[in-house]
């Protein structure tokens, strides 16, 4: 999302903007509302899902998608000479 306090402040004035940025991130606040909107049509339509709100997903200049992961552990396997 890259206009997400635009459209707080539209909905609810700079002054809530700014009491919602000291309080909660304009991005999630965003979010939520567009889930439960998206929860709305699904269910008119009779679709079945999962809606996910994923963090650190973002697209590159290029418009290729960027997944980062994080690696816990990790380990080489060598077959062995027999």
């Amino acid at each position: 999302m890259t206009n997400a306090r635009e459209v707080v402040r539209q909905r609810i004035g700079r002054l809530g903007e700014r009491l919602i940025g000291k309080v909660a991130d304009a991005d999630a606040q965003v979010e939520k509302e567009l889930m439960k909107e998206m929860e709305i049509a699904f269910q008119e339509f009779g679709i079945e899902a999962r809606i996910l709100s994923v963090s650190g997903v973002k697209t590159d200049e290029m418009n290729c998608l960027e997944i980062p992961l994080k690696v816990r552990s990790e380990k080489d396997v060598f077959l062995k000479d027999e």
